[in-house]
């Protein structure tokens, strides 16, 4: 499966239309939306933009507890694993959970792992919080498995906005062998090499970002890969 990423700080409307045109092409599975910081941009006005130009579900995937809509079909109720701060592992889940409770949104509880990327990310920052080192393997896998255990829904393990490098080949797959729930994997992958990288490792589905801003046909290249797998 594939999600498409959109930060609502560098939504463009023309952007916006272009990314849901070839979404819809290849199609991809799920729109997420939302960032680690959210400043000068519009939550509320991107995801209204995403809807009028594509039927896909849209997922909030939130920096804070002050992003939720209900104007989404869902969200990823995201609790920080690898962190040892509790402002992100359930302090802004206890904040946010008496609003979502007031929506109709399809609530999807997750296990979400920073892994370091080679570069301080946005999201390590804003969450305090050190990343899995990348040659940890068997934090992670314990990590995601604990999640599981815990009665989380997914495994989402992310390099972060604008990684240096992605989740390598060996923790996707040694994760993957400790858990039977769908893993997600994001950051980093901004060719098809490393996206068919994941797939083979043991990823559900991948969550493409930032590689959009350098590569707009990125998506419209990646088709043929995602029909070798889905065939």
């Amino acid at each position: 499966m594939l999600a498409v990423l959109i930060d609502p700080d560098k939504a463009e409307e023309s952007s916006l239309k272009s990314i849901c045109s070839m979404a819809n092409e290849l199609p991809a599975n799920f729109i997420l939306i939302g960032g680690s910081l959210l400043t000068d941009g519009d939550l509320e006005q991107t995801i209204s933009i995403v809807k009028t130009n594509t039927n896909l579900p849209i997922i909030l995937f939130p920096g804070s507890s002050s992003q939720i809509s209900n104007q989404a079909d869902g969200i990823l109720f995201l609790s920080l694993l690898s962190s040892r701060n509790p402002e992100m592992l359930i302090g802004q889940q206890v904040v946010a959970a008496p609003y979502l409770k007031k929506t109709s949104l399809e609530v999807i509880s997750t296990a979400y792992l920073l892994v370091d990327s080679g570069i301080q990310t946005t999201a390590s920052y804003m969450s305090n919080s050190n990343p899995i080192p990348a040659n940890k393997t068997e934090i992670a896998a314990s990590t995601a498995l604990a999640g599981e255990y815990l009665g989380m829904n997914l495994i989402y393990m992310d390099g972060g906005s604008g990684a240096l490098n992605p989740i390598s080949a060996e923790m996707i797959k040694k994760t993957r062998s400790y858990t039977s729930i769908p893993i997600i994997i994001g950051g980093g992958l901004n060719s098809i090499e490393k996206v068919k990288t994941a797939y083979e490792s043991g990823a559900d589905m991948v969550v493409i970002g930032n590689a959009l801003e350098s590569k707009p046909n990125f998506l419209k290249e990646l088709i043929p890969l995602l029909q070798s797998f889905n065939n």
